[in-house]
């Protein structure tokens, strides 16, 4: 605690004023919802007196206690006690009872025991939320109902990549090309990241934006698969304009998106790229948003988002680990068996597929850093050229012909970074 304050009082005098203070602001919660109760005639439990005591009675027995841990866990077994007799009075006279309160009880006597030990950040924090998840119970409960299970268990998923597997893949480097496991799945987690946040961001603006917002996310999510859904919806709602330019801007965000990676994983590749993937990327995003302004004859514009499926599939996660260690191998071979040809030559055919893991194996390839740099131009360029090919496969003609002619003129542009 502060000098001055242990100065105007005694430091046990300060504690129990603390411990006061944080049980009466959790009983003062439960006497706003107790009124709710008395009015409806239910029983309730506890109040602006009973918490504070409750914090009491666990500060004085964990102050004579001293270290000895004993006798605070058996004061918490017979505080428990009493609170479950409580709850069974509680379902014994009401059908549906909930046990919120006497959780509270639970921790509001933990709360003394902690500022008893001087415990008083983790004291403070415990109260604060105890009160926080008591008082937004509705908005709470209409999250769960408004929150789909599929939501739920992708974000569980992404809890599983990122906390539960990357800490025990080993950090090590095998092989004669530098493999790290830890490193590709690292890569893997943030990818993942990155598509994750644009689908929940898609997620929350479906309904509200235009296709334009949503291609921006796509192109953050799968600039690839983006612009394939644009073009399929092409044909139906027949605005050549707004789709072409909702697909350079879907380009256009996948130029940042690498950035952001390459800066993650290869702090001198990012800086060797930034500018010319920097201005194709704000170039794509810029014009093709003016290309989508224009009006068309016939055209209508469409306000539907983009449906995309979750990005946390598990084995979508291996597949992109397998690609990537993959092409971090075959970048060797070919860089020892063809040299630069041949790194120019896997980055143009990758590109086709997916760019996002032979990016990323560069970065962890040990090759130069403009032989580097100007594989991963290629290989952007590339894929922007396939794009372009699927739009116009996949729309219609015009559509496909507008963001044909568009997506090459960005690979063209891209190709920039070759001079850099």
């Amino acid at each position: 605690m502060p000098a001055w304050l242990t100065g105007l009082l005694p430091t046990e005098g300060l504690k129990i004023i603390l411990v006061l203070f944080l049980s009466f602001l959790v009983g003062l919660e439960r006497e706003e919802h107790h009124a709710e109760s008395k009015r409806s005639e239910r029983y309730a439990f506890g109040g602006v007196r009973t918490f504070p005591l409750l914090g009491l009675i666990g500060y004085a027995l964990s102050l004579v206690s001293g270290d000895n841990l004993i006798p605070p866990t058996v004061g918490f077994a017979v505080i428990g006690g009493f609170l479950w007799l409580s709850y069974q009075h509680k379902l014994a006279a009401y059908e549906y009872a909930g046990v919120t309160t006497e959780m509270s009880g639970l921790a509001t006597y933990l709360v003394g025991v902690l500022v008893s030990h001087g415990q008083f950040w983790i004291a403070t924090t415990i109260a604060v939320m105890s009160v926080l998840l008591l008082e937004l119970k509705e908005a709470l409960e209409n999250l769960s109902r408004r929150l789909p299970g599929e939501e739920t268990l992708a974000f569980t998923k992404f809890l599983l990549l990122t906390a539960v597997i990357l800490p025990i893949v080993p950090d090590r480097t095998f092989g004669s090309f530098g493999f790290n496991p830890f490193k590709a799945w690292l890569i893997v987690v943030a990818a993942s990241g990155i598509s994750y946040g644009s689908y929940l961001l898609q997620k929350a603006s479906q309904g509200r934006e235009s296709v334009l917002l949503s291609a921006v996310l796509g192109g953050a999510y799968s600039s690839t698969l983006t612009t394939v859904i644009l073009a399929k919806r092409a044909r139906e709602v027949h605005s050549p304009h707004l789709f072409a330019g909702s697909m350079l801007m879907a380009s256009g965000t996948m130029y940042i998106r690498l950035l952001v990676l390459l800066a993650l994983f290869n702090g001198g590749l990012a800086a060797r790229l930034f500018w010319p993937f920097l201005i194709a990327g704000m170039a794509g995003l810029v014009f093709g948003w003016y290309w989508a302004r224009v009006p068309a004859s016939g055209s209508r514009e469409s306000r539907e988002s983009l449906r995309i499926k979750n990005p946390l599939e598990l084995s979508a996660a291996f597949l992109f680990a397998a690609m990537f260690v993959a092409l971090l191998a075959a970048s060797h071979y070919v860089a020892a068996r063809f040299g630069r040809g041949g790194i120019y030559g896997l980055a143009a055919i990758t590109g086709t597929v997916d760019v996002d893991p032979f990016v990323l194996g560069m970065t962890q390839s040990g090759q130069p850093a403009m032989l580097a740099g100007h594989a991963i131009a290629i290989a952007a360029s590339s894929n922007n050229l396939m794009k372009g090919l699927y739009a116009f496969g996949f729309g219609d003609r015009r559509t496909g012909s507008e963001a044909l002619v568009l997506l090459a003129a960005l690979a063209l542009l891209g190709l920039a970074a070759l001079f850099f």
